[in-house]
């Protein structure tokens, strides 16, 4: 039997509280308030990489009950050299879907993981690849005003109402969602050891 150790998640997302429930990994939520702005010149991969590292860190000193490995996750859209994090307003997230309408785009997660004590940490990112289909005017505004983009790095869900707007993907799916879930598990496994 495969024992899975308990994890403080230091994320308030419900998507990836979602996704550790769904594959029976114990964890306990620790939500932190980090800066996340983007430094200047700062690609996708390293952007999350670094989001995810100061998450891990910044949650590491929480004692919870069982837990002895922190995680800190971050995803961003990229298209072109372009990073798409979660849209400003309304009229952003228009802006955004009108940009992945039709093309290919890039979804990276940085993770990060420590012991409690700090001695160790470790970093990875997962990139997937995403195919938007050609979106209408009309299929913009009905998608915006469903609220369901405001919150999402790039503007969309692929978990929801986003799907039908999915042509194709190439990679981890749980990774667009937001965790890519065999990433984490080698980490895990790797840091165990």
């Amino acid at each position: 039997m495969i024992k899975l150790p308990k994890l403080v998640l230091a994320s308030a997302s419900p998507r990836r509280a979602e996704i550790l429930r769904t594959v029976g990994w114990p964890f306990a939520a620790c939500p932190v308030d980090i800066d996340e702005a983007r430094r200047p010149h700062e690609d996708a991969e390293t952007y999350v990489r670094r989001l995810a590292q100061e998450k891990a860190r910044a949650a590491a000193g929480v004692r919870l009950a069982g837990s002895t490995i922190t995680i800190g996750a971050d995803t961003v859209v990229a298209i072109d050299n372009e990073v798409l994090g979660k849209p400003r307003d309304e009229d952003d997230a228009r802006r955004m879907l009108r940009r992945l309408s039709g093309q290919w785009h890039q979804v990276l997660t940085g993770i990060a993981l420590t012991n409690g004590a700090l001695s160790e940490i470790r970093v990875a990112h997962e990139t997937t690849e995403v195919k938007f289909a050609v979106m209408s005017k009309d299929e913009i505004d009905w998608y915006v005003a469903s609220g369901e983009p405001l919150d999402k790095a790039g503007a969309y869900a692929i978990q929801g109402l986003g799907a039908r707007f999915i042509e194709e993907i190439r990679g981890d799916y749980f990774n667009v969602v937001g965790l890519p879930v065999r990433l984490l598990y080698e980490l895990v496994t790797a840091l165990k050891q």
